[in-house]
Formats: structure tokens, sequence, C-alpha cells
């Protein structure tokens, strides 16, 4: 006997996917970017041993720990992002496409002013690409089967 084909389930391109692989490489490096530091710094082996904040600036220290928890909140921020990508949430799509487009602003800028992260340009640019297929875009309603916006 064959199986009947659900047919609640929307078919989901292969783009899809590659953005979800470009966004699981985008949280390996921002988890390195994490870690990396501390470990250089001997934070782990050592502790916090000193001030953060030394008047109204931040301590080397203190910039340390802080750039550190930025990141570790841009990888929850893109696990919670990805989880609604996969389940085809329009919110998603949205948030990805407003964080791509910055993300490559701040990765250009970080180009041409100090240094520049290759890998994650190279992911957001997969990502945007994607994000803009015709296909991708009817799956999350941002556009109509006719081609037109959806409103």
């Amino acid at each position: 006997m064959a199986k009947r084909k659900k047919s609640y389930a929307k078919k989901r391109p292969i783009a899809v996917t590659v953005i979800a692989s470009a966004i699981v490489v985008l949280f390996v490096i921002r988890l390195a970017q994490v870690f990396e530091p501390l470990v250089a710094d001997r934070v782990f082996q050592n502790g916090i041993r000193g001030t953060l904040v030394a008047g109204l600036r931040l301590t080397p220290l203190g910039n340390l720990l802080f750039n550190s928890v930025g990141y570790l909140l841009l990888s929850i921020a893109g696990i919670v992002v990805l989880i609604g990508f996969l389940r085809l949430q329009r919110w998603s799509w949205v948030v990805l496409m407003g964080w791509t487009g910055a993300s490559l602003i701040i990765s250009l800028l970080d180009y041409f002013y100090t240094h520049a992260n290759f890998a994650v340009m190279a992911a957001n640019v997969i990502i945007a690409f994607a994000l803009n297929l015709n296909d991708v875009q009817r799956i999350y309603k941002i556009r109509s089967d006719d081609g037109g916006p959806v409103l």
C-alpha cells in the first residue's frame, strides 16, 4: 500500500537548507569569537582578576568580556532565528534579511578599516542571495505565486 503524502507539509526548497547551513557556520564562527579571546587571555585558567571598568571606560579585560558576551548573544539569537527559519516562519525570513544586511555593512566597514572576517562575509553573501530566490520568498509568504508582493 502506497503511503499518502502529507498535504499540510510545505515543500522546502534546497536554498532553505543552504541558508540553514550558512547560519550554522555563522554560529560556529561566533562561538569561536566568544571563546578564543578568553582562552588567549587565560580568563578560564586565572579567572577574572582586575577591574572591568576604570572611570567611565572599560578596561582591556572589560572590553574583552563585553565583546565575548556580545558574540554569545549573537550566537543565541542566531539559533532562535535558525529554529524559526526551519519551521518556515515568516518573521524569521524578515529578521534574517535585516540581520544579513546589517552584518554585510559591518563586515564591509571592518574590511576597509580594521580586519576582515572573510568567512562571515561569504556566509552572509550566500544567505543574501538565497533569501532572494523566488521559491524561498514564496514559501515564507514574502512573494505571492503570481510573482507579485504579498501585503
